[in-house]
């Protein structure tokens, strides 16, 4: 048996991550990202224009992405174009990360250090 410390460690070494500054560059140039957190931590605070779909649900959800809801295709039109997910300290971004890369996505990233990091760096957010 594995912790849950221990599954995040493997996601992370399966996944591509990238840093909050990497993240707070791409989003000033119109990157897509998804916020993976539970919607209680989302309303507390989050980056202004990134997408709430909870980590419990977030493949039965990402059709409904508002870049794509709608289109029979969905999926299809985002997969190959670069997606950040973000949650508290990246450890459920490293799981979301590496399950989108099993359904087919080429350009998924985990920001490294989540929220706790994008706050250290004093970035800025909605709420909280």
């Amino acid at each position: 048996m594995i912790s849950a410390q221990e599954l995040c460690a493997q996601a992370r070494s399966n996944v591509e991550e990238v840093s909050v500054d990497e993240l707070y560059e791409r989003l000033n140039h119109g990157a897509r990202a998804i916020d993976v957190r539970e919607p209680e931590e989302y309303a507390v605070g989050h980056i202004h224009r990134v997408v709430n779909m909870p980590r419990g649900v977030l493949e039965m959800q990402l059709h409904q992405h508002p870049d794509v809801a709608g289109y029979d295709d969905a999926l299809s039109r985002i997969a190959d174009e670069p997606l950040y997910l973000i949650c508290r300290s990246g450890g459920r971004s490293a799981l979301a990360a590496e399950s989108l890369t099993r359904m087919g996505f080429t350009k998924v990233y985990s920001v490294a250090g989540g929220m706790n990091a994008w706050l250290d760096a004093r970035y800025p957010q909605v709420g909280g």
